[in-house]
């Protein structure tokens, strides 16, 4: 007798915690939903630097548009919060977790066009040094120009 008590008892195989459990395997992880809330800001923040790009034909691309949007909102708002635990930053360091499987297109295209890469290796080799040099280069002669003139 005491033996059926317990076992009607026990959460497994109570009709109520049955159903609470089932309920509770439909609601969305509040993880889930920060995180639907943080890829939908990223994608706004796009879309209106899209529009305004292509609206006011402004030379910059909407991304670009869109992400100092986006840095101008998380400066606002943010200097209260830490940033990743913002919704934002969470899909932030979601999207960054998984940043390298944006580069399997870029490698299947270097496999598909091999024989353009061995004949023309060599010169875009010397382009990439080259043109990183330079860079390099603009940004230190930049970053003196700035310096000179904040010091005057």
């Amino acid at each position: 007798r005491a033996g059926v008590e317990v076992v009607r008892f026990h959460p497994l195989f109570s009709p109520g915690a049955a159903l609470k459990s089932s309920v509770d395997a439909l609601a969305p992880p509040a993880q889930n939903v920060s995180m639907l809330r943080g890829v939908f800001l990223l994608l706004l923040c796009q879309l209106c630097g899209e529009a305004l790009s292509r609206s006011l034909s402004l030379p910059a691309p909407g991304p670009v548009i869109g992400l100092a949007l986006l840095a101008v909102g998380l400066a606002l708002w943010a200097p209260k919060f830490d940033v990743d635990q913002t919704d934002v930053g969470k899909a932030a360091n979601a999207l960054l977790g998984s940043l390298s499987l944006l580069f399997v297109p870029a490698g299947v295209g270097v496999v598909q066009y091999f024989d353009l890469l061995a004949r023309y290796g060599v010169a875009l080799a010397v382009a990439l040094v080259a043109s990183t040099v330079l860079t390099l280069l603009a940004t230190v002669g930049v970053f003196l120009w700035v310096k000179r003139r904040a010091a005057a």
